[in-house]
């Protein structure tokens, strides 16, 4: 019984607990961190760094490669699977 309410203790609590936002998406390589009064503010919607300079010329702000790029989506199966099925003779 006492394990069972330490447990439900430790659940509420977790659930309580305020979760933490990942800053970057992982689906663009470069982002650009804004900075502004009172805080910043980051967008990762950007192909190159280039794109991103060019957006943020003027700003104050700074463009980074993404360390949360997750890369190109991969194939699951091999190219053979991918491939339509034949009708079976």
């Amino acid at each position: 019984m006492r394990g069972l309410i330490l447990a439900l203790l430790a659940l509420g609590t977790a659930a309580v607990a305020p979760a933490s936002a990942q800053k970057y998406d992982s689906t663009s390589p470069v982002c650009k961190t804004n900075y502004r009064w009172g805080g910043e503010d980051t967008d990762c919607g950007y192909t190159s760094l280039a794109q991103c300079q060019a957006t943020a010329s003027g700003l104050p702000a700074i463009c980074i490669n993404n360390p949360y790029y997750a890369g190109p989506p991969v194939d699951r199966l091999p190219r053979a699977y991918n491939r339509r099925s034949r009708p079976a003779h």
